[in-house]
């Protein structure tokens, strides 16, 4: 199962970020191929790298391995700006998002 997952996974959040699999590697400080060989199944990252990869994303492992959250780094900029807001515009922007929801629907 995460033989598949994480791979597929990795790929579409380093696409959202705009970096490429070399310049994502090398951030990391490992060898040019590295996010390549985990995208392309030829290995998975130790637990600790998994952690760095976490945190290059700007995003937390849960995040990473929840599905339903497509924009998790763009989602948490979200929530952060949000927390800032006093009650009243707040609930101004949560009419806002689920009046785009169901135009969506």
């Amino acid at each position: 199962m995460y033989e598949d997952f994480i791979p597929e996974r990795l790929a579409k959040l380093r696409m959202q970020k705009g970096v490429s699999a070399r310049d994502m590697s090398l951030s990391l400080g490992q060898a040019n191929n590295y996010i390549n060989n985990i995208e392309n199944r030829k290995a998975l990252p130790a637990m600790q790298s998994f952690f760095y990869i976490c945190e290059y994303l700007g995003i937390t492992p849960q995040e990473f391995f929840d599905e339903g959250n497509v924009h998790p780094a763009l989602l948490q900029e979200i929530i952060d700006e949000a927390k800032c807001l006093e009650p009243k515009p707040l609930e101004y922007l949560l009419g806002i998002m689920k009046e785009l929801n169901a135009k969506e629907k």
